[in-house]
C-alpha cells in the first residue's frame, strides 16, 4: 500500500510540474476574482458533473422550521425518513440508509454517530438554517467521494458572497405552534479581497408535540449551535478555509428508543485547499482534512425501567478524515478526477447498571454491572480512485470510474462473552468498486442518462462489534459479527429529464424519470440465532438474539417521476411519485426499511415579492414488510401542507405554514416503535398533528 500511495503522489507532482511548465503567460481575462473551493459536487457544467443527480435547494423559502437536517428530505422526490423521536432522524433514498447512503457535508466532511441507536446521526451535527442546498447522485455512479454503496449526499452549507465586501449578516426567528417550539439564528460576515470570516449560531427549544388524535408524544429536545468559517485567498487561484462548528443537544427525548439522552456534544473542524488554472494539463489541486469528535450520555431516568435498574451509557466517537485530488486533462476530450482519500472511525464507551430488582424480588442492596458498548473499535478505510470524462461527441459524455478501498477494522477490548464467539483480532478488506455510464443532451430540451455502479459497503461498526444491544426496530438483542463480507450493489439505471415550450398561457412542460434496479451481493440484515440466548433479562421474550449476517440472495428496484406545468408566467402544477420494491429471497419476504408508493401534488405560485403552495401528500399502503426485522403493515394516509411567504420591505422574509391542515392521525411505515414508555404500547410512533409555523428573517 506505501508503495501504491508513493507513486500515486509521484504521479500527481509530475503532472503538476508538467502543468506548470506548460502555463501561459497572458492573463485569463474570464479567470474569477476568488477561487471556489469544492463544495459543491453538482455545478450544472455536463464535462464535470456526475449522472443522475438531484438539486434541492431554496431552503431559505421552506417556510417551516424542520427539527435537524433530516426533515429536510421530507420533500425531496425519492426520501423518506427514519424516525426515533423528533431529534434522531435519518434520511432514506430508494430503501438505502444510514452508512448505505454516504452523507457529508461540503464535499467531504463527516461526522459519525457515538450512540449504537443513532441517538445523534450525522444530521443533527449542523444547524438545518445553515443548509443551502442538498445535493444528490441517486446510486453508486461516481467514486470520487468514498465508498459509496446506494448514493451521494452533500449537504451544502451557504457560503457568503465573496465580492460583497464589507460586514453583513442576518438574524433570523421561527415559531411552531404544535410543541410550542422556537428557533433563532443569527449570522455575521465581513469579506475583504484577501480574506473572509463568517459566525453564526443558533438555538433551538422544541416541547412535546401531539398528533393528530391530540395524544402528547414524548420528544421535546434543546440545542445550541455556533460556526466560524475562515477563508485566506494567497493569490487569485488558491484558497484556504477553516470552519469550526460545536454544536450542544440537551435532554432529548426519545419515543422509540429505550433511553433519553442527557447530553449530546460534537465538535467539527474541516480544513479545505484549493489550487486553481495550474496549467493545461493539471487544472487544479484540492485538499481536505477534517474531524469531528462525539461526546454521548444517555440515561434511562424518565423511563418505567428506571424503578428496577438505573441504566446511563457514557459513549464517543472520533472520526478523522481526508482526501487529495487532482483534476488534469491530458486530451482537450479527456477530462480526469485522480486522488486518494481516508477515513478513521473509532469509537469508546460503556453502560452502567444499578440493578435493585432481580427475578422479581427486591434486593436489600442493588448490585452495579459494567456493560462495554463498543468495545474500543475502530474501521480505517483507505482509498484511492480515478475518475475519467471523455467527450465521446460534442454533447456526449462517457464516465468510467475505478475504486480500491483498503478496510482495516480491530476491536481492543472485548467482552469475554463475545471473545467467546469468534477468534478475533485486526482484519484488512480489500473492495474494488466502479462505474461507467453515459450523458447525451440530444437538445437544449432533452437529456438521456444511463449508468451501472457498482457500490461496495464494508460492514459498520454495530454490524461487527455490537454485542447484546437493542439496535433495531424489534426488541430483540443483536450481536455484531466481525467476519461479515463486504456488501455490493450492482446497480444498472436510466434516466430522461426535459423541458417542453407551452402556448397560449401555458408556459412550459418540465418532466423527469428515473428507473433503477439493483442486485445484491452479500446484503447485512440480523437473523435469528436460535442458539445463542438474551444476556440481559434473559427471561424476557423474545428469548433468543439476531446475529448480523450476509444474505445470498436480494434485489430492489423502483423509479422516480417529476411532471410540472408551469402556466401564467408565475403559477405552477407539479406531480412527484416514487417507489420502491425489494426482495431478501433467502427469507422470502421484503428487505427490511422499504418505504410505500409516495405521491405529492403541489400547486403554486413565485413572485419577486412574494410565493406560495399547497401540497398533498399521498403515501400508499405497506403491506410488502420485513417480518423477521419486526415490521407490521401500515395503512396509507393524506395530508395537506400550505405555505406562503412574502418580503413586505427589502431585506426581510417573513413566512407563515399551517402543515397537517386537516389534523390527520398518522404514521410513517419507516418510524420505529414506541420503547420502554409508560402510556404507550409497542406501536409505531405517530406523526405531529395540525402544525401552524412562523418565521421571520432580516438581512443586513
Amino acid at each position: 500500500m506505501k508503495t501504491l500511495y508513493g507513486v500515486l503522489f509521484c504521479t500527481l507532482i509530475t503532472i503538476m510540474s508538467y502543468g506548470q511548465e506548460q502555463k501561459t503567460i497572458e492573463k485569463d481575462t474570464t479567470e474569477q476574482k476568488v477561487t471556489k473551493l469544492d463544495v459543491v459536487i453538482i455545478t450544472g457544467k455536463i464535462k464535470n458533473d456526475p449522472v443522475l443527480t438531484l438539486v434541492s435547494n431554496n431552503y431559505d423559502q421552506n417556510i417551516v422550521q424542520p427539527k435537524n437536517v433530516a426533515d429536510l428530505f421530507n420533500n425531496i422526490n425519492g426520501f423518506s425518513v427514519i424516525k426515533r423521536g423528533n431529534y434522531a432522524i435519518d434520511p432514506s433514498f430508494r430503501g438505502a440508509q444510514y452508512e448505505q447512503l454516504n452523507i457529508q457535508y461540503d464535499g467531504g466532511t463527516k461526522a459519525m454517530h457515538a450512540c449504537p441507536n443513532r441517538m445523534d446521526p450525522i444530521t443533527t451535527h449542523i444547524i438545518p438554517e445553515e443548509i443551502a442546498k442538498i445535493e444528490i447522485i441517486k446510486g453508486p455512479y461516481t467514486v470520487r467521494y468514498g465508498p459509496t454503496f446506494g448514493g451521494v449526499v452533500n449537504l451544502v452549507t451557504q457560503k457568503p458572497d465573496y465580492e460583497d465586501y464589507g460586514l453583513h449578516g442576518k438574524v433570523s426567528g421561527g415559531y411552531e405552534s404544535n410543541g410550542n417550539s422556537i428557533v433563532n439564528l443569527a449570522q455575521l460576515q465581513y469579506i475583504q479581497e484577501k480574506y473572509d470570516i463568517v459566525a453564526n449560531a443558533g438555538y433551538r427549544d422544541f416541547d412535546n408535540y401531539e398528533d393528530g388524535d391530540g395524544t402528547e408524544i414524548p420528544s421535546s429536545f434543546r440545542s445550541t449551535d455556533y460556526g466560524l468559517k475562515l477563508g485566506y485567498n494567497f493569490t487569485n487561484n488558491q484558497r484556504f478555509q477553516a470552519h469550526w462548528r460545536q454544536s450542544f443537544g440537551r435532554d432529548v427525548l426519545h419515543a422509540a428508543l429505550p433511553m433519553d439522552t442527557e447530553y449530546d456534544n460534537s465538535s467539527i473542524l474541516s480544513l479545505d485547499y484549493k489550487l486553481d488554472h495550474i496549467g493545461k494539463v493539471a487544472q487544479s489541486l484540492t485538499a481536505k482534512a477534517y474531524y469531528s469528535y462525539v461526546d454521548h450520555l444517555m440515561t434511562n431516568t424518565n423511563r418505567p425501567s428506571f424503578m428496577m435498574m438505573e441504566a446511563s451509557s457514557a459513549v464517543d466517537a472520533t472520526t478523522i478524515g481526508g482526501k487529495i485530488e487532482l483534476n488534469w486533462k491530458p486530451t482537450e476530450k479527456l477530462n480526469m478526477f485522480s486522488g486518494l482519500d481516508a477515513m478513521h472511525i473509532a469509537r469508546d464507551g460503556g453502560r452502567t447498571r444499578l440493578v435493585k430488582i432481580m427475578n422479581g424480588n427486591v434486593l436489600p442492596m442493588p448490585m452495579t454491572f459494567n456493560d462495554k458498548v463498543w468495545q474500543d473499535s475502530y474501521i480505517t478505510d483507505i482509498g484511492v480512485f480515478t475518475e475519467a470524462k471523455y467527450m465521446v461527441y460534442p454533447k456526449t459524455i462517457l464516465t468510467v470510474g475505478l475504486r480500491y478501498d483498503n478496510v482495516t477494522s480491530d476491536i481492543r477490548d472485548p467482552e469475554d462473552d463475545f471473545a467467546a464467539l469468534y477468534t478475533l483480532g485486526k482484519r484488512t478488506e480489500h473492495n474494488v468498486s466502479g462505474t461507467i455510464s453515459i450523458k447525451k443532451r440530444v437538445s437544449s430540451k432533452f437529456t438521456l442518462e444511463a449508468a451501472y455502479g457498482r457500490g461496495v459497503r464494508s460492514a459498520n461498526m454495530i454490524e461487527r462489534f455490537i454485542n447484546h444491544f437493542n439496535v433495531g426496530q424489534d426488541p430483540f438483542e443483536y450481536i455484531g459479527n466481525p467476519n461479515l463480507e463486504a456488501e455490493v450493489n450492482n446497480q444498472f439505471e436510466i434516466g430522461f429529464k426535459g423541458k417542453e415550450p407551452l402556448k397560449n398561457g401555458l408556459n412550459s412542460f418540465s418532466y423527469e424519470t428515473s428507473f433503477y434496479y439493483s442486485f445484491f451481493e452479500n446484503y447485512i440484515v440480523g437473523i435469528i440465532d436460535p442458539t445463542i440466548t438474551r444476556k440481559f433479562n434473559p427471561m424476557a421474550e423474545p428469548r433468543h438474539v439476531k446475529v448480523f449476517q450476509n444474505l445470498n440472495e436480494s434485489y430492489k428496484t423502483g423509479f422516480e417521476v417529476m411532471a410540472q406545468i408551469d402556466f401564467l408566467k408565475h403559477y405552477y402544477f407539479k406531480s412527484e411519485l416514487a417507489y420502491v420494491y425489494a426482495k431478501n429471497k433467502d427469507l422470502n419476504e421484503s428487505l427490511p426499511l422499504t418505504p410505500p408508493l409516495n405521491t405529492r401534488l403541489v400547486f403554486g405560485f413565485q413572485k419577486e415579492k412574494f410565493w406560495g403552495n399547497l401540497q398533498f401528500n399521498l403515501v400508499s399502503k405497506q403491506d410488502n414488510i420485513s417480518r423477521s426485522f419486526g415490521e407490521t403493515e401500515t395503512s396509507g394516509y393524506q395530508t395537506l401542507d400550505a405555505r406562503f411567504g412574502l418580503k413586505p420591505v427589502k431585506n426581510i422574509t417573513l413566512g407563515i405554514a399551517i402543515i397537517n391542515v386537516f389534523d390527520e392521525a398518522y404514521n410513517s411505515h419507516l418510524n420505529f416503535s414506541f420503547t420502554n414508555q409508560e402510556d404507550f404500547g409497542r406501536t409505531p410512533i405517530t406523526e405531529p398533528g395540525r402544525n401552524f409555523s412562523a418565521f421571520l428573517q432580516y438581512k443586513f
